[in-house]
């Protein structure tokens, strides 16, 4: 091979169409988000469609995001070994085969198989993006600013959900929440391959009792958190599922310690800002989702709010924190991740505490309106330097493990969040002596006072970043 075909076949996407490689992984990513959240106005009228009980009914948002969740890490590294554009496109494609069968289910158990098999093809495709993001944007400025957007898709796509959600389930159906996926679907696995450059792959054997025991701890530890929330915490099944994953966790940090190649190189968290961006992934998301799951509740059952009106309630978080993606890459370079972080944990602090003033009279504005526009730009400040901080200066190799566990800990932690605050909530209205409306607002509340000690805690991660540093400053 000349050197001329060798420099061709490392080199980056050229600028022309280094916009379009950046929507075609921007539109997968955002699907894959979209879809924790894009069925959530839709449940009632999915209840009433496929006959589920209400316990049965938490499972179709729960069976995406808990398999989703337990085999991103293994996800991780398989796009690493076996290619990352050739898990990208097999992971989108198996999730528009079982977005399309889930939105032609007949019955309760065939929509949650469907939600099964997309979670199954989101932990495939998703670890891909963001490192094809990484290999392919090489130059400093150019990856801070696709990696701000990448943010922005991953923080905004759970709010962009409930808009879209409420949109179509108003003017269509439930089900065109799931068959909106296929075209999109379509589009990505036919233009990936022409467009996305296939970076070069490693020659290696998959880890697979790290791949085991971590996939199985991390689903066992989010199956735990689920199962409490609609059992409690002392339930067999429950206590089970904690202790069984913590242990195999355990299991999973000694044999990554041990293995030539693990599934999870530990050295990714030698660097103290990529370690703390990992934390705060995993505590924001726990915060950010009592506002999709109550404030969905509140503004339909409380304020009899209609499905599309409670999706574009959402629609000025949402403008916010795209706005803030545009902005970052400018000011990151100037002031570093500290200042941002710390700023934007603030705002996200005070936009829940202001949540937890909540009473049944809480009209949109200000007591809605005002708490949405600060989360966005809370969470527009405090997570889109955290890409940066972890994949900037990961090597090359490890890329697909580092995007696993970023994606791990957002979605992990966004699922036992949920089950934490779900808890809370139900700890509440089974001792208040409310009745009523004010009962559920009672324990709404409670569970945004929660929710702000998470947001609290990023605050406390965000102290300790390094003021500069050459992964933030390009």
């Amino acid at each position: 091979m000349s050197q001329q075909t060798i420099h061709r076949a490392v080199e980056p996407a050229p600028a022309r169409r280094s916009g379009l490689v950046l929507a075609i992984i921007l539109t997968c990513q955002l699907m894959l988000i979209l879809d924790a959240t894009v069925m959530n106005v839709a449940l009632p009228r999915i209840q009433a469609d496929l006959g589920f009980t209400p316990t049965g009914l938490s499972w179709v948002m729960t069976a995406y995001s808990l398999v989703f969740g337990g085999l991103l890490l293994l996800g991780g590294r398989a796009g690493d070994l076996f290619g990352r554009r050739r898990m990208f496109v097999a992971g989108t494609a198996l999730f528009t085969v079982a977005s399309l069968a889930g939105g032609l289910a007949g019955s309760a158990a065939l929509l949650i198989a469907a939600r099964v098999l997309q979670g199954v093809g989101a932990a495939m495709a998703g670890p891909s993006t963001l490192a094809l993001v990484t290999t392919t944007f090489t130059e400093a400025k150019a990856r801070v600013r696709a990696l701000s957007l990448f943010s922005a898709m991953s923080s905004g796509g759970f709010a962009i959900g409930l808009i879209v959600g409420g949109l179509l389930t108003e003017w269509i159906s439930w089900r065109a929440a799931l068959f909106i996926n296929v075209p999109f679907g379509l589009a990505i696995v036919l233009l990936a391959p022409r467009f996305v450059p296939e970076p070069e792959r490693r020659r290696a054997h998959l880890d697979l009792p790290g791949a085991i025991t971590g996939t199985l701890g991390v689903g066992s530890l989010v199956f735990a958190f689920t199962h409490a929330a609609s059992d409690g915490w002392g339930n067999p099944v429950t206590l089970g599922s904690l202790a069984g994953g913590l242990a195999l966790l355990a299991g999973f940090v000694a044999i990554e310690a041990r293995t030539a190649m693990p599934l999870v190189p530990l050295r990714l968290f030698a660097d103290r800002n990529r370690s703390a961006a990992y934390v705060n992934f995993f505590l924001g998301p726990m915060a950010m989702m009592s506002m999709f799951f109550f404030l969905t509740q509140f503004m339909q059952d409380i304020r009899h709010f209609a499905a599309l009106a409670t999706g574009f309630a959402f629609l000025p978080m949402a403008a916010l924190i795209f706005t803030m993606s545009r902005l970052v890459p400018r000011l990151l370079p100037r002031y570093g991740p500290k200042p941002l972080a710390i700023a934007g944990s603030l705002l996200m602090v005070s936009g829940v505490l202001w949540l937890a003033q909540l009473t049944t009279d809480s009209t949109y504005f200000p007591a809605l309106l005002g708490p949405l526009l600060l989360m966005g730009l809370g969470g527009g400040l405090a997570f889109a330097p955290l890409n940066v901080i972890v994949m900037a200066t990961v090597p090359t190799e490890d890329a697909g493990a580092a995007g696993g566990v970023l994606q791990t800990m957002q979605q992990v932690g966004s699922t036992l969040g949920l089950g934490v605050l779900i808890t809370v909530f139900g700890s509440v209205t089974r001792t208040s002596t409310a009745t009523g409306p004010q009962l559920v607002v009672d324990g709404m509340t409670s569970a945004f006072a929660t929710a702000a000690v998470f947001a609290a805690c990023t605050f406390a991660v965000a102290l300790t970043f390094r003021r500069a540093t050459a992964s933030a400053r390009p």
